[in-house]
């Protein structure tokens, strides 16, 4: 063979290769996983900042702007830093989960579309698992004095909740609640990372919302979730250590373990709602 010939030969190898290594650098740009990883934080503030337009919307506020500046017992500024901080920690972890629990499940089955019917079945048992675990892992650092004194008061300092802090949390309360949750759910419903992308998506968003502070007219989140804006500030900002633990989707379990708080919607006439709870007869 000619030195040309074998220039050539090399040329097209290492073009051929370069190519490949090109194709395998973009599919893992965009793999299933890190978009399950990535997208649902996106959305976090996508939809943070939707509500936060609302912010000087007396009139659909649960508590006036004044009560939000004057009862909250953090900044902002430092809300935005530790969420940050959390989802860069929560990114990471979710990378490696995925990779682990894809490894032990052979990766063939959760890599194949399923269809709406199947998706479906899975979104439902995701929600189960997760309001379950989160139930029982919320009352519980409730109760323990030591873990509420330490760890999960750092999300009551928000004593009057917003958008944006609807994850304001420890770091190890929301390794315990977020990730290992997110990991049951996952690994449990049998969802593939692209259907898990649209799961955490949702339930990002229904968390957005019941920290809102807000309760818009039509919201689909309050019409067919009983589990809202309303129910959760009841659990907040009145009755924080002893009702009102579901999170984030369904009423369940609170209605089964006895810490369920109905509430009323007021109107407030300097503008906006009240919720009030509704005092339970024995």
């Amino acid at each position: 063979m000619s030195g040309s010939s074998k220039a050539i030969n090399f040329l097209a190898v290492s073009s051929s290769s370069s190519s490949h290594l090109c194709s395998t650098k973009m599919a893992l740009a965009i793999s299933d996983e890190l978009l399950a990883t990535f997208v649902p934080i996106v959305v976090y503030w996508i939809y943070s900042a939707f509500y936060m337009s609302f912010g000087s919307f007396d009139n659909y506020r649960l508590h006036s702007k004044k009560d939000e500046e004057e009862k909250n017992l953090v900044s902002k500024a430092n809300v935005i830093k530790y969420v940050l901080f959390q989802q860069t920690i929560q990114s990471t972890l979710a990378i490696v989960l995925y990779r682990v629990i894809g490894n032990e499940g052979g990766g063939a089955s959760k890599s194949q579309p399923n269809s709406i019917t199947v998706m479906a079945g899975q979104f439902i048992i995701a929600m189960f698992v997760l309001d379950t675990w989160q139930y029982f892992m919320h009352r519980y650092f409730h109760h323990k004095k030591f873990l509420y004194r330490h760890f999960h008061s750092h999300h009551h300092k928000l004593v009057v909740p917003y958008a944006f802090g609807a994850i304001y949390n420890h770091p190890l309360e929301a390794f315990v609640f977020d990730i290992i949750g997110g990991a049951l759910s996952y690994s449990i419903s049998g969802m593939s990372p692209r259907t898990s992308m649209y799961f955490f998506s949702f339930a990002t968003i229904k968390s957005v919302d019941d920290h809102s502070g807000v309760w818009l007219p039509g919201n689909l989140f309050h019409i067919f979730f009983n589990n809202n804006s309303a129910y959760h500030d009841v659990h907040h900002y009145l009755y924080g250590g002893k009702y009102n633990f579901s999170q984030p989707f369904f009423v369940m379990w609170d209605r089964i373990m006895g810490t369920y708080m109905p509430y009323s919607l007021e109107k407030r006439a300097e503008g906006g709602f009240e919720a009030r709870p509704i005092k339970r007869t024995k």
